[in-house]
């Protein structure tokens, strides 16, 4: 069985916010705004997404 894939969206700007939530935007491939990454729901990405979830749009992609 595969991994559930999310669709991971910017909407709101890191600048100005927690250098580590800065941090943790770029690690999820998100580098600049309404910028779309498609990633693997595993553990350590779903902590990732949760710690920066007030800048991003999520959907889960079939």
């Amino acid at each position: 069985m595969s991994a559930k894939q999310v669709k991971i969206k910017l909407i709101r700007s890191p600048i100005g916010r927690n250098p580590r939530h800065q941090a943790t935007v770029y690690a999820l491939g998100l580098r600049k705004m309404n910028r779309e990454r498609v990633h693997s729901l595993t553990p350590a990405v779903a902590g990732m997404i949760k710690q920066v979830e007030y800048m991003l749009e999520v959907k889960e992609v079939n």
